[in-house]
């Protein structure tokens, strides 16, 4: 998948959960009652705590170190990991996902309902939500954003699944969107897509070009503001002083641009940064040892895959690039998968900081969680693999490489990122195992693979995505109708994949309200992607990650127990993060809100009484790459 082009699967991370402590807000909510067939959550509020860092000493940075590039500041176009993760961060969505179990809790939404049948959904929109610029956020900006998704193919292309099945968004009022669907739609709590400002974005053109990375500050009602912006080098952002939660502790959020990860672990160690991502094992040992510095090794959101070119196309029917048409052959990418040894990857590579891979979904996710039968698994067998190839036509010739029927020997080309070193090193066991097969295999490592990935032009390619609570986004990108409309556009296909029976799957899950049910269908989806061969999940890495805790007080994972810090599905890890430097001091001017821990799904509460809140987040749109 390229772009859409998220990043590779950022690894799953581990323990390290901070408890946070809660305070008490003086603040009155009313009671959402709860009608029949009707969805609630109540409404979100600000939890006093423990205050971070004054201010007045010349401010405090949080600076992350990143290796991937941004693809657009544009909410409508970005699909990488990093641009939807920073997204995050600047718009509100309607619904958030809790931290400490990611359910769905309040965002710009404070409560929701259905019509008994499911068709017409309303949220209720908070009235403290205010633009960076001053303006109130309404039901009036979703409605604008969603309307502009289901009217420009443009503005469609990085969420447009989740608006495919609406048929109309109104605002009746400033607090009141209400959505009418053509068919039940199960994500109407998990709407991943940031609310923009109807004022800002109105005035925009052509939603294809438009990147937002002209003009700052960028207007938008998150608990951060986006100030400043360099291509591969840094992205700024000010905390929102507005922020309706409460403003962030730190006085400046920097994401800095590292093409070398080597080069991000001295600037960590060095102090130039705060916090590293996407460790390799042998960087996270190092890092132990060391003063000052934490080390978070937790399960992950992401899975590490294999993905092979089934023939690029479009909606129009016309084909396109130049993949390699023996992989068309199921019994190909069947031998070639027969060859992978997940159990080297993971203890060799990943060394034991990984699970073997199998279904699309990574365990992290039970409910959603898939694993074949052992009629149906693909498990290392070199041997059977070879078997399978003669079977199917393809010997080897006199010089021992295998040919296809045509004669041609099999040599094919496999996308790497450059900038991450596992995939270097599969890559160089994959020319081995397959080598053996007599299988050629040329390992093009690239600072960007998006290119070639979107016009077809590749045969393999290192893929991985971050996958939500809720999975029908990371679904949706194999799916027919994600395909690009002409092969002169990008579409939010992940690989080109189009297959009846996963899309009448796919249609059956959007629909189905019953929790066991949809699991089942999703869990069906999964055996299905994995009986195509095209998707070869090897391993769900675990996310290593690092922090100073000279810089950084305390900071909030997800899930709260075992989490992970980047890439979360939600804003909570920076949002909640407290100065080392000033932790104990008020900040002026600043947030009444401090490290939080999740909000309950249904709290009552009457004015003025005091109440302890729970916080829960989710996340956004994963990314690959």
């Amino acid at each position: 998948m390229v772009t859409k082009v998220p990043s590779r699967p950022a690894a799953p991370r581990r323990l390290l959960r901070l408890l946070l402590a809660t305070g008490v807000a003086a603040t009155s909510f009313a009671v959402v009652p709860q009608a029949a067939q009707a969805s609630q959550a109540a409404p979100a509020a600000p939890v006093a705590q423990a205050t971070a860092g004054d201010a007045k000493g010349g401010g405090t940075t949080l600076t992350v170190a990143v290796s991937q590039s941004i693809d657009s500041l544009s909410p409508f176009l970005a699909q990488k990991l990093t641009s939807t993760s920073i997204h995050r961060l600047a718009y509100e969505y309607l619904t958030n996902y809790d931290a400490k179990d990611a359910r769905t809790v309040p965002g710009l939404a404070t409560a929701w309902t259905s019509s008994p049948d499911k068709l017409t959904w309303t949220y209720t929109i908070r009235k403290d939500s205010t633009w960076s610029d001053g303006k109130q956020a309404t039901a009036e900006d979703a409605a604008w954003t969603f309307n502009k998704m289901m009217t420009d193919p443009n503005a469609a292309t990085a969420n447009g699944s989740f608006t495919s099945n609406f048929r109309k968004v109104t605002a009746t009022d400033p607090q009141t969107l209400v959505i009418e669907l053509k068919k039940p739609q199960a994500t109407m709590t998990a709407l991943d897509v940031p609310i923009v400002p109807k004022h800002v974005w109105e005035k925009v053109g052509d939603f294809s070009k438009f990147n937002n990375d002209q003009q700052f500050p960028i207007v938008g009602n998150g608990p951060f503001v986006i100030t400043d912006f360099k291509v591969d080098q840094y992205i700024k952002l000010k905390p929102n002083k507005t922020f309706w939660r409460g403003a962030p502790k730190f006085d400046e959020l920097v994401f800095k641009y590292y093409k070398d990860g080597d080069a991000a672990v001295a600037a960590l160690q060095k102090g130039e940064v705060s916090f590293v991502p996407n460790l390799t094992p042998a960087q996270a040992a190092a890092l132990k040892s060391q003063k000052n510095i934490k080390v978070n090794d937790a399960p992950g959101r992401r899975f590490f895959a294999i993905a092979t070119n089934p023939g690029a196309r479009s909606q129009d029917g016309k084909t396109f690039g130049n993949g390699h048409k023996a992989l068309l052959d199921p019994a190909v990418r069947k031998a070639l998968f027969l060859a992978v040894d997940r159990t080297t990857i993971v203890d060799k590579v990943f060394q034991g900081h990984a699970v073997e891979g199998e279904g699309y979904i990574p365990p992290r996710f039970g409910s959603y969680f898939w694993k074949p039968e052992a009629a149906q698994k693909r498990a290392y067998d070199p041997v059977g693999a070879e078997k399978l190839l003669y079977a199917a036509g393809y010997r080897k010739n006199a010089d021992g490489k295998r040919v296809g029927k045509d004669g041609k020997a099999l040599d094919f080309r496999i996308l790497c990122h450059a900038t991450d070193p596992n995939d270097k090193a599969i890559g160089k066991y994959l020319q081995e195992w397959w080598g053996k097969l007599g299988i050629g295999l040329k390992v093009e490592c690239l600072d960007s693979v998006s290119d070639p990935w979107v016009k077809g032009d590749y045969d393999l390619a290192f893929d991985g995505w971050s996958v939500n609570p809720d999975p029908d986004y990371v679904l949706s990108i194999h799916t027919c109708g994600t395909l690009p409309a002409t092969p002169k556009d990008t579409g939010a296909t992940d690989n080109f994949i189009c297959d009846k029976d996963f899309d009448t799957l796919y249609a059956q899950q959007a629909v189905e309200y019953d929790a066991a049910k949809r699991a089942d269908l999703v869990r069906r989806m999964q055996s299905r992607l994995y009986d195509t061969g095209y998707m070869n999940v090897m391993a769900y890495p675990n996310a290593l990650e690092a922090y100073r805790t000279d810089q950084i007080k305390s900071i909030t994972t997800m899930p709260e127990a075992a989490g992970n810090l980047w890439g979360q599905d939600g804003y909570w890890s920076w949002w909640s993060a407290v100065p080392a430097a000033s932790a104990s001091g008020d900040s002026e001017g600043g947030s009444s809100t401090g490290v939080i821990v999740g909000i309950g799904a249904a709290v009552v509460v009457v004015a003025g009484v005091v109440v302890l809140l729970r916080m829960r987040r989710r996340t956004t749109a994963d990314d690959r790459e």
